[in-house]
């Protein structure tokens, strides 16, 4: 009798046999599963206001991993065109796209579930983090960096933060989203 070795699939090492594009985050250990919610408000491309569809309790979700220019001008506003040198005017205008990117997958009314890492759920600002899984079973904070309309960023760490950080890069080179117009924000 021969042994034949098989080695794994890029969707076995992902943690993706079902076929669902978000299994490989319900796997991610410690993670804290809150299905139930949804979309109340999209406050800008890396921000939701979410309400639970039973008990009614509200609250705000920062995405993990990534960062998206902001829609206000702000004190982050100012930060971001120091770094980037980039007019804020134009740092705006970019923000804008990314809401309404944000706003075509996943208007108010739209029914997602929250996954939260036990070990860091909030950000500086006390705001909850989470990858967000769309009825489709997308992950949003996966789309805007395929996409390109929110950058990568070590700020709002995560287990996935590597990947996200190779897909920001293949969004970079690809000229998608913002990379159309600017090479780096």
């Amino acid at each position: 009798m021969k042994y034949n070795a098989t080695s794994a699939s890029l969707n076995e090492m992902e943690g993706s046999t079902t076929g669902n594009p978000s299994a490989k985050y319900f796997q991610i250990k410690n993670i804290h599963v809150q299905p139930f919610w949804i979309v109340e408000e999209v406050l800008d491309g890396d921000s939701l206001k979410v309400k639970q569809e039973f008990t009614k309790e509200s609250k705000e979700i920062r995405l993990y991993g990534l960062d998206a220019p902001e829609v206000h001008l702000s004190r982050k506003m100012r930060e971001d065109e120091a770094k980037s040198g980039i007019p804020a005017s134009l740092l705006l205008q970019y923000g804008m796209m990314s809401l309404d990117f944000v706003l075509q997958v996943a208007p108010p009314g739209t029914r997602v579930t929250l996954l939260t890492e036990k070990n860091n759920q909030l950000d500086f600002w006390m705001r909850e983090l989470a990858y967000v899984i769309l009825p489709n079973g997308d992950c949003l904070n996966e789309l805007l960096l395929q996409n390109g309309w929110a950058k990568a960023s070590h700020n709002y760490y995560c287990t996935r933060l590597p990947y996200f950080q190779e897909i920001s890069r293949l969004a970079q080179i690809n000229k998608q989203g913002i990379y159309q117009y600017i090479s780096i924000f």
